[in-house]
């Protein structure tokens, strides 16, 4: 057995020694629930994160057939959101501050100003707060995770990756799955962090004084390596990326305001395979919902839509009025509906996806407290 298989073993049979004593003594209320008892596991959810920096909280909606949100129940993080400053519509600056791990029914939420992660069991639109534990570095912005491993980064302090280790319903972080970023320690500097589809990179989009797409080859016995492929990608300010169903990386480039596409290469190497311009102004998220890619563009209240050739080209669809502050989206599993925070006035805009990719208004709900946050999952 090699020593980094045999510091694995040690450390999963460490894990589930202490998650066996804990588990039975942690648990956690909600800070408001609806009357209605707990759905089911597989019914369908949407989550959004507060980000309030008084008490942090996660909102349940339940999702009706037309796609429609209704809130369910207001679940405390246990700990605080944070504001970087000079930031309007998301305090985080980031992409990917909650994340939903539908395999498992656990939900991931970053406290960036206690510098926490915490962990949810998921009971349909019913949470209980199962953890909340550090993330390893200072101000967490974003959450992977790939299999039994979770990976947040930290976007002060030059920029900071670490990893933890899933065990049941409960992280163990592993020291020497951290990684410094090395970036100036007086700006925010990550984006958002990301598993590829397959799990073996992990991927980390630095902004300010990085400008750069930051790939970490990741063994399956062992952390993230030591140093990451570096792409660097002067002027265009790499923000939010999501993958299509090919694995190509689409990344929204908030200094040029377009989404460039990379190949990712084995050995962690990216290779560009051209850029498409917005028109539209502070272009900062993506996400995919079937063959079609949706970006936000927070200072012009957009999202711009393109349909994903089979040869990965993009075609432009045009745009999309949303409400003020559009920020991270999540579309639900099936690719029919797609969710927009607007951070302006802290509200979620419902589309339905049509079969060309049009995007199609059916509503908009408030998530209590949640102005300027940004975090959302769905089901």
């Amino acid at each position: 057995m090699t020593l980094a298989k045999a510091r694995a073993s040690r450390i999963t049979r460490t894990i589930a020694t202490g998650a066996a004593i804990a588990a039975a003594a942690l648990f956690a209320a909600p800070a408001a629930v609806a009357a209605n008892s707990p759905q089911p596991r597989g019914s369908s959810a949407v989550f959004v994160q507060s980000d309030d920096t008084t008490a942090n909280t996660v909102v349940a909606y339940a999702r009706a057939a037309d796609g429609t949100l209704a809130q369910q129940g207001v679940y405390a993080t246990g700990g605080k959101g944070g504001i970087l400053p000079g930031t309007v519509a998301d305090h985080l600056a980031s992409q990917g501050s909650l994340a939903y791990d539908r395999r498992h029914h656990l939900l991931y939420a970053v406290n960036a100003g206690s510098d926490t992660v915490t962990v949810f069991a998921v009971h349909g639109t019913h949470l209980r707060r199962v953890q909340e534990i550090s993330s390893g570095g200072s101000f967490p912005v974003s959450v992977t995770f790939h299999g039994d491993r979770v990976y947040v980064a930290n976007t002060l302090g030059g920029g900071s990756v670490q990893g933890f280790v899933r065990t049941g319903e409960r992280l163990v972080k592993v020291p020497s799955w951290n990684r410094n970023l090395g970036l100036d320690k007086a700006t925010s500097a990550v984006g958002q962090i990301s598993f590829t589809p397959d799990g073996s990179k992990l991927v980390v989009t630095t902004k300010a004084s990085g400008q750069s797409i930051d790939v970490f080859p990741v063994g399956a016995h062992s952390g993230p390596s030591a140093r990451p492929v570096v792409t660097s990608t002067p002027g265009a300010v790499p923000f939010g990326f999501a993958f299509d169903s090919a694995g190509r990386l689409r990344v929204t480039e908030a200094g040029t305001n377009s989404v460039g596409t990379f190949t990712v290469g084995r050995d962690g190497r990216l290779t560009a395979k051209g850029t498409v311009p917005t028109g539209q102004t502070a272009t900062c998220w993506a996400v995919t919902a079937g063959n079609h890619l949706y970006v936000s563009n927070a200072a012009s209240g957009t999202l711009s839509g393109y349909r994903v050739g089979a040869q990965g080209q993009l075609t432009a669809l045009g745009n999309t009025a949303t409400d003020a502050g559009t920020v991270d989206a999540a579309a639900s599993s099936d690719g029919r509906y797609l969710y927009v925070q607007t951070g302006i006035k802290g509200l979620v805009d419902e589309f339905r996806v049509g079969a060309n990719g049009s995007l199609t208004a059916i509503g908009s709900v408030e998530v209590p407290g949640g102005v300027g946050g940004e975090g959302i999952a769905a089901g």
